[in-house]
């Protein structure tokens, strides 16, 4: 299983920039010009299986890269939805990394052990990343996910500690 560094989103302008949704921390190395990038997508997609990084910027806090092999807005259209991955077996991966796939589907566990429910999703953010969580009565709620909230990280469980009343914000609109 190959760890995503980031997935493709929409192109920006008509020479061959995409939008791009950072799954790394440290962007800045990951996607440095002349580094080729393996891709995963849709089989049939046309894809190519590897990609050059060509220039990166920040525009309005969103990460837009250019690629040698694609010269323009169609051939960006085309990598819509495809991944940015690195081989599991790069020693480069941090050891402290999670990515979405990881976390998708483990019980979110309270200090005490009690579940209040399941990992539905990870949203990066500019400044933060955030936990998705499903709690145990069907709200979506979202939880830092730093250190101090979520202490910890296991194969089957994550254990949150969030501030007092922060499901309850979310609880709020659907009663």
């Amino acid at each position: 299983m190959n760890v995503v560094l980031a997935r493709i989103g929409k192109p920006h302008g008509l020479r061959g920039e995409v939008t791009v949704q950072l799954h790394t921390d440290d962007p800045e190395t990951r996607f440095a010009v002349g580094t080729v990038i393996e891709t995963e997508a849709e089989p049939g997609s046309g894809v190519p299986t590897a990609l050059t990084i060509a220039s990166t910027r920040v525009h309005r806090g969103i990460w837009l890269i250019t690629f040698e092999e694609i010269p323009d807005r169609s051939g960006a259209e085309s990598l819509r939805g495809a991944r940015l991955v690195l081989p599991e077996s790069n020693p480069q991966v941090e050891d402290e990394a999670f990515y979405e796939e990881d976390l998708v589907g483990l019980e979110a566990r309270d200090l005490s052990g009690e579940k209040v429910g399941t990992v539905s999703g990870l949203e990066i953010g500019p400044a933060q990343d955030r936990l998705v969580l499903t709690l145990t009565d069907g709200v979506t709620a979202y939880v830092p996910f730093v250190k101090r909230i979520v202490p910890v990280v296991a194969e089957d469980h994550v254990v949150v500690d969030p501030p007092p009343g922060l499901f309850d914000l979310y609880r709020e609109g659907t009663e």
